[in-house]
Formats: C-alpha cells, sequence, structure tokens
C-alpha cells in the first residue's frame, strides 16, 4: 500500500513537522509506503508530483489549514486535524487498511462528506479563523520589521518617540513597512473566506476586509479593525457558500466562481458593512482600543496575567492563538506593549524547561536531557511548541510551572512598557531590532524561564531511582546487571529467554485485578532468587504504574521496577485470559503480562532492549493470538523464544 498525506497548521512551524515525522514512522511501523509533504511557514517542502497522486491508494490531509483537495479527485481522501496526525497516526493508516475512507469526488461533495466528520473533530470556525490568521502573519512580520529597521538606524529622538525625517531614505522602508500593514485586515479577511467557500470567496473576504478596516466606508476614523476583518471574512464565505450551492442552469455553471459569486457576495458582503455593520464594530473597537491604551496599574497586570496564561496553557493550541491573534492585532492599531508581553511568554516555556534539564539532571531521562537542548534553542526563536514533549509526558507538574513563568514574565514585560512591532517572540525578535525596552524583555525572559525551572524542578522528583514515564518510548542509558556484575561490565543476553526460566511463567492468572496479578508476578520472581525483598520491589513496582500506566493497550501490560530489592535482571511471564483491568492506554483489558525486574544500580542500555524486543515482536498480531491461547509452560517458552 502507498499512502501520501499533507501537514499543516495555522503558524507552519513545530506541529506541521511533528505530524509529518510521526505519519512517517507510523507509516514505515505498518509497512506502508509513504510521502508527506509539509505546508509549512517557508512554503511546501517534499511537494507531491502528479505521478506520486496516480499511483497513490490514498490521502491523508492533517491539517489544521485549508488545503487544496482539487489534485485529488477520485483518491481516497481522509481529512483530519494536525493534533490527530501527532498523536494518532497508525489511527489515520489503520482507516485506508480497513477500506473505511472515501473517495473525494468533488470539493462541493467534499463539504458535505466531511462535515459531520468535521464539526467531530475541529470546530470548523476555529479552522476557519486560523486559515485566515496564518495567511496575515507574514505581512505582520513583514510590516514589523521593516518599520522597527527603519525607526532603529533612521529614527531620531525626539518628546513623541523616534521620528524618521521625511527626506530621510529610512523614511521609504518606513512606508514599505506601512505598506504591509494595510494588508494585513484584507488578507485575514479573504483567507477566513477562502476557507469556507474555496477560490469564489477569497476576492469578496478581501474587499470586505478592506472595507473593514476603511473606516470612510461608513465615517468612522479608526474603522473596524481585525474584528470588522473576521465578521467580513466569516459572512463573505458563507454568502459565496451558500450561491454557490444555488442550482442554475447549465449554461451558467462555468462562470459561476469567476463571475457571479464573487460580484454577487462582494456586493452583498460591501453594502452590508457601509449601510449597516460597519459603524457598530468600528465603535465597539475604537472603545476596545482606547481601553487597552489607556490601561494603567492594575488593570495592565491582570490583562498581562491572562495573557501568559494563555500563551503558555496550550503551546500552540487555539488558547494559545486566541491571544496571539489579539496582540497582532493591536500591532495593527499601533498598539505595541500588548505584543510585548506576549512576545516574552511565548518563549518562556521552552527556555524553562530546557534550562530545568541543564540545572538538575537528576530530574530527566537521557532523551529528556536532549530534548531540552532542543527546547531551550526552539524558545531563542519564540517557538513555544518545543515545551510540548514535556508536557506531554508530565502534564501535572509541568503546565502549572510554565504557565506561573510566562505570567511572570508577562507581568514584568507589562511593568516595563516592552513594546514589539513584529507578530513573534522570543529573543530572536529583539535581536532583529523590532523590541522597544529590550533590557526590560531579557529581564521579563530571564526571570520567567528561571520561574518555570525552579517549580518545575521542586515539582519533579529525581529519576536515578525508577524508570520515568513510559519506557518504551523513551531512550535512555540505563541497563540491567547483577549487583555482582563488575561496576563496567555489561551483561550480555540476544533473546528475551536468556532473562526467562520456565518457572517465570504462569499461564492462569488467578488474579482478578491489578495489584492481584502483579503479587502474583512477583511472588515467581522471589521464589526463582531474583529478589531480595518481594515488599520493597512491590513498592517501585506501584510507584511506577502511579506515574502512567504500564498497560500499553492491545491486551499487553509491562509493569516494571528498579530496586535495590532486585539481585538479578528477570523476565516474568503471565496469561490472564478473562483479562484485568489495567488502565490501558486503548482501554483494553491486559491479558499478556511481562514484568521486568531491574536492579538499581546499573549500565548500558540492556533495559532499553528488553523493552525494545517486547514492543517490536508484540506489534504482531498473530503472535499475540498465539501465546494468548498457549496451553502448557513449554509452549509458551517456545513462543517466547523467537523474541529478540
Amino acid at each position: 500500500m502507498k499512502l501520501l498525506a499533507i501537514t499543516s497548521c495555522p503558524n507552519g512551524i513545530a506541529h506541521t513537522y511533528m505530524a509529518a515525522e510521526n505519519l512517517q514512522k507510523a507509516a514505515d511501523k505498518s509497512g506502508v509506503k509513504m510521502k508527506v509533504e509539509t505546508q509549512g511557514s517557508i512554503g511546501v517542502e517534499n511537494e507531491l508530483t502528479e505521478s506520486d497522486i496516480r499511483e497513490a491508494d490514498g490521502i491523508i490531509i492533517a491539517a489544521d489549514k485549508t488545503v487544496n483537495k482539487d489534485r485529488f479527485i477520485g483518491k481516497k481522501l481522509l481529512v483530519a486535524g494536525v493534533q490527530e496526525g501527532i498523536r494518532k497516526p497508525e489511527e489515520l493508516i489503520n482507516k485506508f487498511k480497513s477500506g473505511d475512507v472515501p473517495v473525494f469526488q468533488s470539493t462541493a461533495k467534499s463539504v458535505s462528506e466531511y462535515k459531520q466528520e468535521r464539526k467531530d473533530k475541529q470546530n470548523p470556525i476555529y479552522k476557519h479563523l486560523m486559515n485566515g490568521v496564518s495567511y496575515m502573519i507574514p505581512f505582520i512580520v513583514i510590516g514589523g520589521l521593516l518599520i522597527a529597521i527603519a525607526l532603529t538606524v533612521g529614527g531620531h529622538k525626539t518628546p513623541g518617540g523616534l521620528v524618521i525625517p521625511d527626506d530621510s531614505f529610512w523614511k521609504n522602508i518606513e512606508k514599505l513597512g506601512g505598506a504591509s500593514f494595510t494588508f494585513m485586515v484584507p488578507i485575514l479577511a479573504g483567507f477566513i473566506a477562502y476557507s469556507i467557500a474555496d477560490r469564489p470567496g477569497l476576492a469578496p473576504g478581501m474587499i470586505g476586509g478592506y472595507i473593514a478596516a476603511n473606516g470612510s466606508f461608513y465615517g468612522s476614523e479608526a474603522g473596524a479593525g481585525f474584528i470588522g476583518g473576521i465578521i467580513a471574512g466569516f459572512l463573505a464565505g458563507y454568502i459565496a457558500l451558500g450561491i454557490k450551492r444555488l442550482k442554475v442552469p447549465k449554461v451558467l455553471n462555468p462562470i459561476m466562481p469567476i463571475i457571479i459569486i464573487p460580484v454577487l457576495a462582494s456586493l452583498i458582503v460591501g453594502l452590508l458593512f457601509i449601510f449597516v455593520i460597519g459603524a457598530p464594530v468600528a465603535s465597539v473597537f475604537e472603545a476596545l482600543t482606547n481601553w487597552l491604551s489607556g490601561m494603567q496599574g492594575t488593570s495592565s497586570i491582570l490583562l498581562a496575567v491572562i495573557l501568559g496564561a494563555m500563551i503558555s496553557f496550550d503551546m500552540g493550541g487555539p488558547v494559545n492563538k486566541v491571544a496571539f491573534l489579539f496582540g497582532s492585532a493591536m500591532i495593527g492599531e499601533g498598539n505595541y506593549e500588548i505584543m510585548g508581553p506576549i512576545a516574552a511568554a511565548i518563549c518562556i516555556p521552552p527556555i524553562g524547561m530546557g534550562l530545568a534539564t541543564f540545572l538538575n539532571k537528576k530530574k530527566y531521562q537521557g532523551a529528556e536531557r536532549e530534548a531540552g537542548k532542543a527546547s531551550f534553542t526552539m524558545g531563542l526563536f519564540g517557538i513555544t511548541e518545543g515545551a510540548i514533549p514535556f508536557a506531554a509526558q508530565d502534564p501535572l507538574r509541568v503546565i502549572p510551572s510554565i504557565m506561573l513563568g510566562s505570567i511572570t514574565g508577562s507581568v514584568i514585560a507589562m511593568l516595563g512598557h516592552v513594546g514589539d512591532r513584529v507578530a513573534h517572540g522570543g529573543p530572536i525578535v529583539a535581536v532583529l531590532g523590532a523590541i522597544d525596552h529590550v533590557a526590560m524583555f531579557f529581564i521579563a525572559v530571564v526571570v520567567g524561564a528561571f520561574v518555570t525551572a525552579l517549580i518545575v524542578n521542586i515539582l519533579k522528583k529525581d529519576v536515578g531511582s525508577k524508570p520515568e514515564k513510559n519506557e518504551i518510548e523513551v531512550e535512555d542509558q540505563e541497563s540491567i546487571q547483577p549487583q555482582h556484575v563488575g561496576a563496567q561490565e555489561k551483561l550480555e543476553f540476544n533473546k528475551l529467554t536468556d532473562l526467562m526460566s520456565i518457572d517465570l511463567l504462569n499461564i492462569d492468572l488467578q488474579g482478578s485485578t491489578r495489584d492481584e496479578v502483579i503479587d502474583e508476578m512477583i511472588e515467581k520472581l522471589d521464589q526463582t532468587g531474583a529478589l531480595q525483598s518481594s515488599e520493597t520491589f512491590k513498592e517501585a513496582i506501584i510507584e511506577r504504574e502511579e506515574q502512567s500506566s504500564t498497560g500499553i493497550g492491545m491486551n499487553i501490560a509491562i509493569p516494571h521496577g528498579k530496586s535495590s530489592a532486585v539481585l538479578k535482571p528477570s523476565v516474568a511471564f503471565g496469561v490472564k485470559k478473562s483479562g484485568v483491568d489495567w488502565n490501558s492506554l486503548d482501554g483494553t483489558d491486559a491479558k499478556l503480562v511481562f514484568m521486568i525486574a531491574v536492579p538499581e544500580e546499573s549500565e548500558g542500555d540492556a533495559h532499553l532492549k528488553i523493552l525494545q524486543m517486547l514492543s517490536r515482536k508484540l506489534m504482531d498480531d498473530e503472535f499475540r493470538n498465539e501465546l494468548l491461547h498457549v496451553q502448557t509452560k513449554q509452549e509458551a517458552y517456545s513462543l517466547l523464544t523467537s523474541i529478540d
């Protein structure tokens, strides 16, 4: 089977590539050929060719922004959110294997066909909005950077701030930046409409956005701003979609998308804004802008607290995007002191988590320490998503820590009147000259990052005495070896059964609960002389289960523990045909149970090797079925010898 995929997120940075990587890994694991096209912030990479599409058995689109599907007519097409590409790649691929994917016929049919699926999986309003935002951001970045550079190099200090003389070369650069800003609201509205109605909605949306931003159409000095642009985009999109669905004579079909729909939709949206919507929205927006511009003292601190919390809560998700959009819109209105605190809050989660791994290595596994380096680097470039691996693994400790750090940094930046003229965050923006009050910005980032690092390290426990989280998914440099083995001597084994004996097998577990089964397995280990103290080892097993269930799904559980009570590395195996609730990831009861006993003092990578042996072999449905139906210990042991 050959599948193609497209991944894309609103900002086109981390999530786009995370989804691509996970889909590719899942495909390789499933024996499926796959090519993934990424539509990121730098454009399309690894683009799908006509030949690729012609030869493909199906296409997966994992995106939170609109992706043109016209080239996939006649192919099986599955549409999902980018988060599903990250978290559930196997599930998406398996839908093709089961034949549970419809053939994409046309754009109009696609909307109807996937309407309920999209409603269940993602809020369509949010998706349309984020599509507009993703296209708007480059215009804000270009405008903000050009104006910032012009003011930094060519500006002169005056009582009213930096001013560029009219006859200066840098005045032209400032005007170029201003020109980029004028496109912000029309682009936002146009691509919201495009997301809803495809190409027929683009022109009406941009025209409506221009009218919304230009108050002269309805007697307002400020215009309806980004709020008006959002309204115009949704109006244009749904009006164009409504006209598109009208039944018309066949002779009119060729000119519907290029003449009739755009003209009618533009007229309706334009007239509605001029005579009905524009003035009321403009007055609301003016009041909001005046309130924000005039905030002092506790009001501004409260706003900073809210913005900092929103930015860090879901690290690039919907809540983050709402705060980011708000700050971006304020740049367009000339209020840079809203984006300033946001710019600090954006980079604190990844920098803070990277700093945490540097400050106390005992709290983190080897792979986490490596992730800390990447996270710190991503933070320097304002990519909040760098903290996601830590939050996904330990949300109860990490998310509150990064929120407190971002709130701290946001409040300091607000009190320090930090401004940001570009819709982005992190030290990179300061280096490019887009930050006002740079010293306070760096103080805010440093203090916020240290707050995150210190709090998360206080909350986390040392990992030296136990495995952290689900080690099947975490690379580390710990091994299992008996305490009597020399300090530098590594345990050598080629098969799982090198660490097992028939006496460690129980093909008829009697326990009816997880803890009862654990007791039976520990008893086997104790009887074979693998343990010095069964009670002490059980404490390690239960402590590991409390971190997260070792029920990995597919009726499998792999409880494991590191303890000084383990005298020699051993693996016990048990079968519970009726199953026992193990709080597994996929909700299945555990029927095949492997228990790994690990000495506390160990080196090398033997422990990981055991886990990799098990996880790789247990992906085989036929092997699991055979193991579940063994009649004797000898039969079970014979099957287990194939795990290498």
